[in-house]
């Protein structure tokens, strides 16, 4: 079951975003407690995006110097963010982790072509002190949840930095695999990774990932921009109990 979980979520994480909106309650339901499931996930967003970095630089997809450059603001952020999940007891993480998805669904939810189609132009990866403090925050919230970071470093790579999303995902990949190793090292130090459960469900990611880039590759923005707009729309109907209303009218 949790190599199963990694296998999609290292899917729907490299080719859009909320992958772990499936292998965290896979984690939990196999009796991790919800602060340890969400440091042990690190381990499977390590592999996964280790593996979709490489991928895509093979096909020519990434710009590894805008990885690089809006790497540096993320990982500080990721930082902060590890540093304060450390000290947050389960109950509060789980009330959290309510607020921060029904947030993220609001914001996907508007208008969500926008968010995935971006805008016309040339990319320009320059660091300016807006676009650090947007990549220090999504940090922020990588380093403390990481379920759904992805859509977010998505929107921001299109609609700020000008990538198609195609290459966008290629970006997203590096700058989330330094910022989750980052506090995958900070979990680890304070005791919260179980990593024989980790590594598990990293080996499913790791395949997950590699089929990602594939079709990314193969099938191009288009599509890859009407896999995002699923994936959100199932994550808003997961969050807001519409597929549990539909099991309830079931006989």
């Amino acid at each position: 079951m949790v190599m199963a979980a990694g296998l999609a979520a290292g899917f729907i994480n490299v080719l859009a975003g909320n992958g772990s909106l499936i292998s965290l309650p896979v984690l939990i339901f196999v009796g991790l407690p919800p602060g340890v499931a969400n440091a042990t996930n690190r381990v499977s967003i390590v592999f996964q995006n280790l593996v979709g970095g490489t991928s895509f630089h093979r096909q020519g997809k990434l710009d590894a110097r805008g990885a690089l450059i809006l790497s540096i603001p993320m990982v500080l952020g990721s930082a902060v963010g590890a540093l304060i999940a450390v000290d947050v007891n389960d109950q509060v993480f789980r009330q959290v982790l309510a607020v921060a998805m029904i947030v993220m669904l609001i914001l996907m939810l508007v208008k969500p072509e926008r968010w995935i189609a971006g805008k016309p132009g040339a990319v320009n990866s320059r660091l300016t002190l807006a676009r650090f403090i947007t990549f220090f925050a999504i940090g922020v919230y990588g380093g403390f949840l990481q379920a759904g970071v992805g859509i977010f470093l998505l929107a921001a790579l299109v609609l700020e930095v000008g990538y198609d999303v195609v290459r966008a995902n290629a970006v997203k990949v590096v700058v989330t695999l330094a910022s989750a190793v980052v506090s995958l090292a900070i979990f680890s130090a304070n005791l919260k990774v179980n990593w024989t459960a980790g590594l598990v469900l990293a080996a499913g990611s790791m395949v997950g990932a590699w089929l990602a880039t594939r079709f990314a590759s193969d099938k191009g923005a288009a599509w890859v921009r009407w896999f995002v707009i699923v994936v959100v729309a199932t994550s808003a109907a997961q969050l807001l109990g519409v597929f549990a209303w539909l099991r309830g009218l079931l006989p």
